[in-house]
């Protein structure tokens, strides 16, 4: 049996295939002509196992380019919901910040209203106790025409008899 050379793969260990197998079959040599199609044979699994290779390392390609598609998509998915988190703090605190508003002003407008009313019940007390004076004063006057009047009554009575029935 002769040594098996080692030649190159691809194109050029196939045309060395092809060359040793018709070699081998012209001359009848079968074990040159068998080493011939083993070449061959190697040259086209060579072949077919780097078509393989490059359609695996596609595949690769794909699922990893997938797989960042994924990532991405989920990351995108990931800050829009950290966003919409966000909008809905903001509309909460936005929402606490006029309540709170809201609250202090209703709390002015009442104490406005109360001091208002506080002031309009002072005035009220101030004109009830003015009038009041006014009405004592009055009285007092009156009191004092009436006094006036009973003396001047008295006199003309004294006058009419001096010594009345005393």
């Amino acid at each position: 049996m002769p040594e098996h050379e080692e030649t190159a793969g691809g194109v050029a260990g196939r045309i060395a295939g092809k060359a040793k197998e018709v070699a081998g079959t012209a001359i009848g040599n079968e074990d040159m002509a068998r080493e011939g199609r083993l070449q061959q044979a190697s040259v086209d699994q060579e072949r077919e196992a780097g078509e393989a290779a490059a359609e695996a390392r596609q595949r690769e390609a794909e699922a990893e380019l997938e797989a960042e598609r994924d990532e991405t998509e989920h990351e995108r998915e990931r800050l829009q919901a950290e966003q919409a988190q966000k909008e809905r703090e903001d509309a909460i605190e936005r929402d606490r910040v006029r309540a709170e508003q809201q609250a202090a002003a209703e709390e002015a407008r009442t104490e406005q209203a109360a001091e208002a009313q506080r002031q309009a019940g002072e005035r009220t007390a101030d004109a009830e106790e003015q009038q009041a004076r006014m009405d004592r004063a009055a009285d007092a006057g009156d009191a004092v025409r009436l006094a006036q009047e009973a003396r001047r009554a008295e006199a003309r009575a004294d006058a009419v008899d001096p010594e009345g029935t005393r």
